[in-house]
């Protein structure tokens, strides 16, 4: 076990948590038979153009049966034609009678293309969202999608739309699902929701935040709409005195993805140190599946190499008091030349208990190797009732105790920071990237690397940037 110093544990403060196994893992909700119950759904929009910068499909689900429906059962779909092979989509929802937090949206690809839809719009809805008795309906739900470029859409050629649909009025030509049966609407020929064939739809049944982070800046407004924010504050880890520096979070395409990359670079002092860290604004996450896909790197981009630098990703809560029981975290630590006591590069995985900061003392169990990691890494780590397991590009990286299992939810974060400035004394400017590809949260399910890669593709697949299920704790 290795021995941290004191400020090597500062990043705490700005942190978020977990729960010990106490309580089994929520059970998936039972499925219920259409019989028990059927909706309909209504549309109108007030969009009503041939083309507009966004389409907006507003939407009621209305129980029409004689059981109690619990919404997170059931799904709608509003069929469209892409207006290029290439084009990309984000979904919000600007307004809902029963709260925005509770409303979901993915896009798929039809598996039968036809003249007017070759996508799909699917609305679903968390466990927030409650019930629907006999009866009632959601109330308004003010949804809209626009293509990730802003560019005008046309959608007088979509299966769903109708321009005249100015009132809330019954609507055929959106699906409704029930518990995986359609009772509702008519899809465009040959798409049924139900056919199996159809290759778009993000596997699993757990609430999920996914982000393949696609924004154009530090500034962009949707960074911190998508709950998301970007280290500005004083503090540790890493050199005392060092700015957090937002405008080195930046975002490009690579391969085809978009990329976060997190810039640290240092010219030997406190002054001239710039570290980064990005951070769910939320601490809403606890047992479940994690998966990142990091890109470290052992030499800078420019300069001389040497740094003790740490490239990271992991889940954390704050430390209420020393050693206090309630405190966890899980990482994994790259650490490209070394550092805490290591003569050369080293990739930690840490599974943490609580800790003391001063004098230092930590309780936490980890796994090591120590070797080069340089280059893309698939990253998991999954917990559940039982044990925290992390993987590394597929295979088994190590497995850590009951004891270190959360107590509290936690934040999600990356970060990329300097242990001290001893490794390499020169004070010729240097900078060195952490770059990430996506991150993949699954609330209280456990899911092997195989079945992350699958739900990722599938995400990407349906032109689904960004998505966030996750219920607020």
């Amino acid at each position: 076990m290795r021995t941290r110093p004191t400020l090597g544990r500062g990043r705490l403060a700005l942190a978020l948590s977990a729960l010990l196994g106490s309580a089994v893992l929520t059970a998936l909700p039972p499925q219920a038979s259409a019989a028990d119950g059927s909706v309909a759904v209504q549309y109108r929009t007030s969009a009503t153009g041939a083309t507009a910068d966004q389409s907006e499909p507003w939407l009621k689900v209305r129980n029409t049966g004689s059981s109690t429906v619990q919404l997170s059962q059931v799904k709608v779909r509003y069929y469209f034609k892409a207006d290029s092979a290439s084009a990309a989509y984000r979904f919000a929802c600007s307004w809902a009678v029963r709260g925005c937090a509770g409303i979901t949206g993915i896009f798929g690809t039809l598996a039968h293309p036809t003249a007017t839809a070759d996508r799909y719009l699917e609305i679903g809805f968390t466990s927030a969202a409650g019930t629907l008795a006999p009866g009632t309906d959601t109330g308004d739900m003010q949804l809209r999608f626009h293509q990730s470029s802003w560019q005008t859409l046309r959608q007088s050629d979509d299966y769903s739309f109708s321009g005249s649909q100015t009132s809330y009025a019954d609507w055929n030509k959106v699906t409704a699902q029930l518990s995986g049966a359609t009772v509702w609407g008519t899809a465009p020929a040959g798409n049924d929701p139900t056919d199996p064939t159809d290759p778009t739809d993000p596997p699993g049944s757990g609430q999920t935040l996914f982000d393949d982070f696609s924004y154009s800046s530090h500034t962009d407004p949707t960074v911190a709409a998508h709950g998301w924010s970007i280290r500005s504050n004083s503090g540790g880890p890493g050199v005392p005195g060092a700015t957090w520096d937002p405008s080195k979070v930046t975002f490009s395409n690579s391969g085809g993805n978009s990329v976060m990359n997190l810039e640290t670079s240092t010219a030997g002092t406190a002054g001239s140190t710039r570290q980064t860290e990005i951070l769910t604004q939320a601490t809403k996450f606890r047992n479940g599946t994690y998966a990142a896909r990091v890109k470290f790197s052992d030499a800078p981009k420019s300069g001389p190499d040497g740094d003790r630098l740490v490239q990271t990703f992991f889940t954390i809560n704050d430390l209420k008091a020393p050693m206090a029981d309630d405190y966890a975290e899980y990482d994994f630590e790259y650490l490209p030349n070394g550092g805490w006591g290591e003569p050369s590069n080293i990739l930690y995985t840490t599974s943490w208990e609580t800790y003391n900061p001063d004098p230092w003392q930590a309780v936490n169990q980890h796994s090591e190797a120590r070797r080069s990691y340089a280059g893309w890494h698939d990253l998991v780590v999954t917990i559940d009732n039982n044990s925290i397991t992390y993987y590394v590009d597929g295979q088994l990286f190590g497995t850590h105790d009951a004891q270190y299992l959360p107590e509290r939810p936690m934040s999600i974060n990356f970060n990329q920071w300097l242990i001290d400035l001893a490794g390499q004394t020169s004070t010729t400017p240097r900078a060195y990237d952490q770059q990430v590809d996506y991150v993949l949260h699954v609330k209280d399910q456990v899911l092997t690397p195989a079945q992350v890669t699958a739900k990722v593709t599938a995400y990407r697949t349906a032109g689904t940037a960004f998505v966030d299920e996750v219920p607020a704790s």
